[in-house]
């Protein structure tokens, strides 16, 4: 063991539990059981892996209230959205259950014989999730593996390892193989490093800062290692003259107040058209200050505390000097409280439109026409999510089409949905993670020619 590390409750700022450190050495022993685990769960028949993978959903349906309290209490989140992460960790299980089943090859028409392609596991996959979103990042990891005949050996964040270790029990208690599904809580420097350098770790997930993303890759391309990076973001809020100002002002608290600001999709920079500014600024206001900041035990809080104390800490760096254009409100006394800000920058290089605040705090920032609002939008070397405010629909095609960011929505604050691919341009990651095709990543693509005897 490499000691251990005490779990705080964020909202009264209090330790509640200790958790152990997972050791290099554990790593190994983890990632050995799990390569046993794998040969075992690739020899069962699809239809045998698809129905554990049914069961394992419908385990975590029935535990959905016990993991939003363990996440309510380890993470900060309000209970209504910790009710719907565990019930989409249960949604992807079931989306990617139907996978073993439908990994089929092609048949592929050559002169002299027959080509046929087959989508075979990896073998063990390491994830490493955030403590931001916990339960989800590691469904999206694990659910896709685990479906494609992967054994998936899962390293949460050290401040919010709880409910991957319940996922882990949940594993077992569904029947998958023992081995299969494994959370080994540590540090990044210890037990993330030895899972991502491990020979038999056969590809790396991993979500977090664009920085850690970057040593992850550079230690997986020693042996050549495939990856899939989710990293930083500071994503646009597009609102143009002729959108609906009542319901984009409606929206974008939520679109970067949500889980408290910590989230790589929080749109963290508003850019309205100039024409509309000051009508659009008079319908945030009340949006703002109606944001339910409060303990995440009661149902109907919108926002919970931040995850630590030194991470409330960084944010508040970012409102140094300034006065905010408006405020809302949080809880005084204990806890990691912090109230949503809103922040007319004042400079082109102001650092509120460059770093990612991964806080509760939003830049707007006013723009000329519709180049101009692009060329704002992209002025950052990430690319991961956004929003476009406009009843144009041509605009609205134009404008989805110039922003580099991997995941748009027009009209709308949404960022993920389990059907469909989610992944970042630029800084913001390589690869992508969720929809149809996930499963296929997580597989090696093998080419065989059978000779016939015909004619070449």
């Amino acid at each position: 063991m490499s000691g251990s590390f005490a779990v705080v409750d964020p909202s009264i700022g209090e330790a509640f539990t200790e958790v152990a450190m997972a050791s290099a050495a554990e790593v190994d022993r983890a990632v050995g059981r799990a390569v046993r685990a794998q040969a075992r769960w690739a020899a069962l028949a699809p239809l045998d892996r698809a129905r554990l993978l049914r069961r394992f959903a419908a385990v975590v349906d029935a535990r959905g209230e016990e993991l939003a309290a363990l996440e309510v209490r380890n993470s900060g989140h309000p209970v209504d959205g910790a009710r719907w992460e565990a019930g989409h960790v249960r949604d992807v299980l079931e989306y990617f259950s139907a996978a073993p089943e439908r990994l089929i090859g092609k048949q592929i028409p050559v002169a002299g014989g027959i080509d046929v392609t087959f989508h075979e596991p990896l073998g063990v996959v390491g994830v490493i999730v955030p403590w931001n979103f916990p339960m989800t990042i590691a469904a999206w990891g694990f659910a896709p593996a685990l479906a494609a005949g992967n054994a998936v050996v899962l390293k949460p964040a050290e401040w919010t390892p709880l409910t991957a270790l319940r996922l882990a029990e949940l594993a077992l208690e569904a029947g998958l193989p023992d081995g299969l599904l494994q959370a080994v809580p540590g540090t990044g420097a210890v037990a993330g490093e030895a899972l991502v350098r491990h020979p038999d770790v056969a590809k790396v997930v991993f979500t977090g800062s664009t920085a850690t993303g970057s040593r992850v890759m550079a230690l997986a391309a020693e042996q050549v290692k495939p990856v899939t990076l989710e990293l930083g973001g500071k994503s646009a809020n597009l609102v143009f003259a002729d959108a609906d100002l009542d319901a984009a002002a409606a929206a974008a608290p939520g679109a970067v107040f949500d889980n408290a600001g910590q989230d790589c999709c929080a749109r963290s920079r508003i850019l309205v058209e100039r024409s509309v500014l000051d009508a659009f600024l008079e319908r945030l206001e009340p949006a703002v200050r109606a944001w339910r900041v409060g303990d995440p035990r009661q149902e109907g809080v919108q926002m919970g505390p931040l995850v630590s104390a030194a991470h409330r800490d960084r944010v508040a760096s970012f409102l140094d000097g300034r006065t905010p254009l408006m405020r809302g409100s949080a809880p005084d006394g204990p806890g990691f409280w912090f109230a949503p800000a809103v922040v007319l920058p004042e400079a082109p290089d102001d650092r509120l439109l460059s770093e990612e605040v991964f806080g509760p705090v939003v830049a707007v920032q006013a723009f000329e026409g519709e180049a101009e609002g692009v060329a704002l939008a992209n002025a950052t070397r990430y690319g991961l999510s956004g929003s476009i405010w406009t009843r144009d629909l041509g605009r609205g095609l134009r404008v989805s089409r110039a922003v580099r960011s991997g995941a748009l929505s027009v009209n709308s604050n949404s960022s993920v949905r389990y059907t469909t691919p989610f992944g970042g341009m630029k800084r913001s990651g390589i690869g992508r993670e969720l929809g149809p095709d996930a499963p296929l990543h997580f597989t090696d693509e093998k080419n065989v020619f059978y000779a016939t005897g015909d004619p070449a």
